[in-house]
């Protein structure tokens, strides 16, 4: 048993209660240690990586209670690449808060940004529904404190619907494990991949039910339509280096889908025939149709930035929907790229406002450091439209011929391609009154609260831009990857042998493709 795998959720749930303790008053402090644990985390994170890319599983029993009696945290491919994505993402927006000064403007940021990490990172690893529950709560109420970060009542708004709003989605939840653990008497993922199979087709309700509670929460967390009402004033409203971080916030929820419903639910599985493509690729297709006119529609950037997300995780949803090896893999490589790319707009979007006196896309005097900012913003509207050369364009390019030769081929190239249009003509318009159509100021004008940006935050968007390019360049290789991980999901052999057959010890499936 490898003692490795706890330690992304143990390191931040420890640093969080350090820094309120003991260095609550020493901002300089805070920063140090914050960031030093982000990049511990990042090479545990690369080290779990390599040590499961030949195929291994990872165990850790706490307490050296065998599953599924105990709690576990498993490691394979696709959760240990998410936490690696989650270390990365989370070093650049931590760098760009400290650059900004947005980590000074309330109290707690750093404890705060510490918790959400625990949370995202053990919804990733943990083993059990009812501890991706837990881990569902700790984000919950961490994103919250980040949100209303440096307070006003706009933002104050925003926190209570997005709170009111998943909170209806942790009650679901908590209805969807009680009907789970009243048919099969467990919770933990590798067990219930077993006994699911046993159940009856004339005893199907009940997990039936389940299994549909279960994809509603899930797609609340992801965004999807229409249950996500509760995002673009969510992530508007919120500090933008927030914003950023909560870009992986929404691939918990996806993450979630991918796991459960190849390991517990595939789509072979007759108690739950039907569940995916009669409503989850619907849902995706309305999802990237909402999201991109969204963009079209927008009138502040940030608002534009929400509703792009929402777009681009009903790209995710579309290939995730197709429940097929290529579509898993195709899902996987645009999650990385929409990931960054998301991130690193809502860092745009804040120096913007750092040299403008708002949001507001109309427009105004030129924006202060405006040559580099609107670089900055050319290429990350390419990258989120998915325009060649970035890794959008490859990443549409996968989307589009994992769909290939299904039922819906045509519906989803056309929405795709449609949506991909509207998002392009989007953000030029965005773009054209942001730098184009900016005027000098008249004599009485208000220039508002305006300065230049430092270094330090032009430095945290350049290293986002620096992955996407890199994402970009070795396309094949992350692709090939991706790939393998989506064969691992759907031949779970290794994972159930390694949580319930071989306890504490490392796994290899018998042929690694």
């Amino acid at each position: 048993m490898t003692h490795w795998i706890i330690a992304p959720v143990v390191l931040p749930a420890l640093l969080a209660p350090f820094i309120v303790l003991a260095a609550r008053y020493h901002i300089g402090i805070q920063r140090v240690f914050s960031v030093a644990g982000v990049v511990a985390l990042i090479s545990i994170a690369a080290g779990l990586a390599w040590q499961v890319s030949d195929g291994s599983v990872l165990l850790y029993q706490l307490s050296d209670w065998a599953a599924p009696f105990g709690i576990v945290l498993v490691g394979d491919r696709l959760s240990t690449l998410m936490v690696l994505l989650t270390t990365v993402l989370a070093l650049f927006v931590l760098l760009y808060a400290i650059g900004s000064g947005w980590d000074n403007r309330g109290r707690h940021f750093h404890a705060l940004f510490q918790f959400q990490l625990m949370g995202i990172l053990g919804a990733f690893l943990t083993g059990d529904l009812f501890n991706l529950f837990v881990f569902f709560e700790v984000l919950l109420i961490a994103s919250y404190g980040l949100m209303i970060h440096a307070g006003g009542n706009a933002r104050l708004r925003a926190g209570v619907q997005y709170v009111l709003f998943n909170l209806v989605g942790s009650t679901l939840f908590l209805f969807a494990l009680g009907s789970i653990y009243a048919e099969t008497g467990t919770l933990n993922m590798a067990d219930l991949a077993q006994r699911v199979t046993l159940i009856g087709s004339e005893e199907t309700v009940g997990i039936r039910v389940a299994a549909v509670l279960l994809l509603l929460v899930f797609a609340i967390k992801a965004a999807l339509a229409p249950l996500h009402f509760w995002l673009p004033s969510s992530y508007a409203e919120a500090p933008a280096p927030v914003a950023a971080l909560f870009a992986i916030m929404t691939k918990v929820g996806a993450y979630a889908i991918i796991r459960v419903y190849t390991m517990i639910f595939p789509p072979d599985l007759e108690v739950t025939s039907g569940l995916h493509d009669l409503w989850l690729l619907p849902a995706a297709l309305v999802s990237l149709a909402i999201g991109m006119l969204g963009v079209l529609a927008a009138k502040k950037l940030d608002r534009l930035l929400a509703f792009s997300i929402i777009g681009s995780m009903g790209m995710v949803m579309v290939t995730i929907s197709l429940f097929s090896p290529a579509g898993i893999a195709a899902a996987l490589y645009y999650i990385v790229h929409s990931t960054l790319a998301g991130a690193a707009l809502f860092l745009i979007s804040d120096l913007v406002r750092t040299g403008r006196a708002n949001l507001n896309l109309v427009p105004q005097p030129p924006v202060m450091g405006s040559a580099l900012t609107a670089g900055l913003f050319f290429v990350g509207a390419i990258a989120m439209a998915g325009l060649p050369p970035l890794s959008g364009f490859l990443g549409k390019l996968l989307v589009l011929d994992s769909a290939y030769g299904t039922d819906l081929m045509v519906w989803i190239w056309v929405i795709v391609l449609g949506s991909s249009l509207i998002s392009i003509l989007g953000f030029a318009r965005a773009g054209s009154i942001l730098f184009w159509k900016a005027h000098s100021m008249d004599p009485g004008e208000d220039p508002g609260d305006v300065t230049r940006p430092t270094v330090l935050s032009y430095v945290a968007v350049g290293g986002l831009f620096s992955l996407l390019t890199a994402h970009t360049v070795f396309a094949g290789q992350v692709h090939g990857y991706t790939t393998r991980i989506a064969a691992q999901l759907f031949a779970p052999d290794a994972y159930i042998s390694t949580v319930i057959d071989t306890p504490g010890k490392l796994s290899k499936p018998k042929e690694d493709h």
